[in-house]
C-alpha cells in the first residue's frame, strides 16, 4: 500500500510539472479579495459583496486609496471608482446579473510609486449558462467525412530512438505519422516501457504555441504508454530559436489562417492529426488495447475533448480550462473564448458569415455535446484567457459521465491538487486505484 502511494503521489507531481503553462506567484504587495459567498457563486438578482485589504507582508495597510472597476468579465466596466481603505479594509459591491454568467471587479493600487493590480471574478448560476455557437445540421457528417478521408491514408509511422533521452526502464522515440493527401506529417515524443508486457496509455495532447517537447518519461517509468505531440507538422525536438522564429512569422496568429473555409481552416489539420495519434498508439504492440486517455489544457484542454469525441476509443479524458469554447460569445454581449478573435464584438473583422460557420463546426462546445467518453473538467472563475463564460458553456453541454473540479481564485493555471484529482480519475477508470 505504501508503495503504492508513493507511486501516485510522485506519479501526479511529475504530471503537474509536465502540464504546467503559468508559475504561481506573489507580489510584494498583495492586493486581498474575498467574496461574501464562500463558494463564490450567487444567483441572479444578488449583490456580490467584496472585501478587500492591500496587504505588505500580510498586514494590511491603512489609509490607501484603490481604484476599481466592475463589470461583466472581459468586457467593458459598468462602474468605476476609487475606494479608501481607512482602517486597512474595505468594502465593495459588484452588482448584480439579470441572467447566469460571470462578473468582475478589478482592483488597482499605487506603493512606494509601484502600480500592483489584481481581480476577482464571482459567478452568478454557472450551472445554468448555455453556449452562444450553434450547431450545424450536418456537423457530424462532417466530421465523419473528414475521419473517413484521414482513415483511408496509411499511417506511415516512423519512430527515430532517442538514446540521449532513454532511461534504464524507458525508451523514447521521436515519432512522425502521416494524416494528410500531400504527406502532411505528426510530430511528437513517444515513451514506452522497457519491460515485457501490455500497458495502458496518456496521450497528451499540447496548449497553444510553437515548442520543442520532452515526452513524459517519468509517467512511463511509472507503467504507461505517453505519447506527447505538438500540432504544427514540425519536427518536436529542435532547438529554440527555430521555433522562436516560426511563432513570430509563418505560424504566428495559426488559430485563424483560413478561417472563412470550413475544410482548410488551420485546425482541420489540428483535429486530424490529433484524431490519428489514436490510430499510433493502438498500432503498438505494447499497447494494452484498451486504456487510453487524453490529457491537456486550455488549446490542449480543447483537443482532449474533441479526440474523445471523434475516436470512442478513448476511455477517459481530462480537460483543464479548454480553449476554442463558445467563441461567439462576444456578439452575444459576453466573453467568448481563446483566442477571442471576436473579442471586438460585432465590428470584429472576423465577423462574417463565411467565418462564422467555420467556427461553428471546430467549437469545443458542440464537440461536448457529442461526447460519451467519462471526463474530469477543471476550471476558475479568474481565468482571462478561456473565461468561465466560454468553459462552463463546454461543462454544461456534456451528458457523459463528469466529474467537476472548480477552484474559483485560479486564472490559467492550476493548484497541483487539481493536477492529483485529474490523475486520480484516470488511475479510477482504468481500475489502477
Amino acid at each position: 500500500m505504501k508503495k503504492l502511494l508513493f507511486f501516485i503521489t510522485t506519479l501526479f507531481l511529475c504530471v503537474t510539472n509536465l502540464f504546467a503553462q503559468v508559475s504561481i506567484y506573489k507580489t510584494y504587495v498583495n492586493i486581498r479579495m474575498v467574496p461574501d459567498h464562500a463558494d463564490w457563486i450567487y444567483q441572479p438578482g444578488e449583490n456580490p459583496q467584496i472585501s478587500v485589504s492591500v496587504e505588505k507582508s500580510q498586514t494590511p495597510l491603512s489609509n490607501v486609496t484603490l481604484s476599481y472597476e466592475l463589470g461583466p468579465e472581459m468586457l467593458a466596466p459598468e462602474k468605476t471608482g476609487t475606494l479608501l481603505l481607512k482602517d486597512g479594509v474595505g468594502t465593495l459591491k459588484m452588482g448584480t446579473m439579470k441572467e447566469p454568467g460571470f462578473r468582475t471587479c478589478k482592483v488597482t493600487v499605487l506603493i512606494d510609486g509601484v502600480t500592483y493590480s489584481n481581480w476577482i471574478t464571482v459567478a452568478f448560476a454557472p450551472d445554468k449558462v448555455k453556449p452562444t455557437v450553434p450547431y450545424p445540421d450536418d456537423f457530424v457528417a462532417f466530421w465523419n467525412e473528414q475521419k473517413e478521408k484521414s482513415d483511408k491514408l496509411p499511417l506511415d509511422a516512423n519512430m527515430v530512438l532517442l538514446q540521449e533521452k532513454c532511461t534504464s526502464k524507458v525508451n523514447v522515440y521521436q515519432v512522425s505519422y502521416n494524416y494528410g493527401t500531400n504527406g502532411a506529417r505528426f510530430y511528437g515524443i513517444l515513451c514506452i516501457p522497457k519491460a515485457e508486457g501490455k500497458y495502458p496509455a496518456i496521450y497528451y495532447v499540447p496548449g497553444a504555441g510553437v515548442r520543442s517537447y520532452n515526452g513524459a518519461i517519468t509517467e512511463a517509468e511509472k507503467g504507461f504508454i505517453t505519447l506527447q505531440v505538438g500540432i504544427h507538422g514540425i519536427p518536436v525536438n529542435l532547438t529554440g530559436p527555430i521555433y522562436n522564429s516560426l511563432r513570430a512569422g509563418a505560424l504566428q496568429d495559426y488559430n485563424v489562417y483560413n478561417l472563412d473555409n470550413k475544410n482548410t481552416y488551420y485546425y482541420n489539420k489540428v483535429y486530424m492529426g490529433c484524431k490519428r495519434g489514436v490510430d499510433l498508439i493502438y498500432s503498438l504492440p505494447e499497447f494494452d488495447g484498451e486504456h487510453l486517455a487524453t490529457y491537456g489544457g486550455s488549446q490542449g484542454g480543447a483537443l482532449s475533448i474533441i479526440v474523445a469525441s471523434l475516436d470512442p476509443r478513448v476511455k477517459c479524458v481530462v480537460s483543464f480550462y479548454p480553449a476554442l469554447s463558445d467563441m461567439t460569445g462576444y456578439l452575444y454581449g459576453r466573453a467568448g473564448g481563446w483566442p477571442h478573435m471576436l473579442k471586438n464584438g460585432k465590428s470584429s473583422v472576423h465577423n462574417t458569415p463565411e467565418k462564422l460557420n467555420t467556427i461553428s463546426y471546430y467549437d469545443v462546445v458542440n464537440f461536448a455535446r457529442n461526447l460519451k467518453t467519462p471526463i474530469f473538467f477543471s476550471c476558475g472563475y479568474n481565468d482571462r484567457v478561456c473565461p468561465p463564460s466560454s468553459t462552463f458553456s463546454v461543462y454544461n453541454s456534456i451528458t457523459s459521465p463528469k466529474e467537476l473540479m472548480v477552484v474559483p481564485e485560479t486564472a490559467h493555471w492550476t493548484f497541483p491538487d487539481q493536477q492529483k484529482r485529474g490523475f486520480d480519475f484516470v488511475l479510477k477508470q482504468f481500475n489502477m486505484k
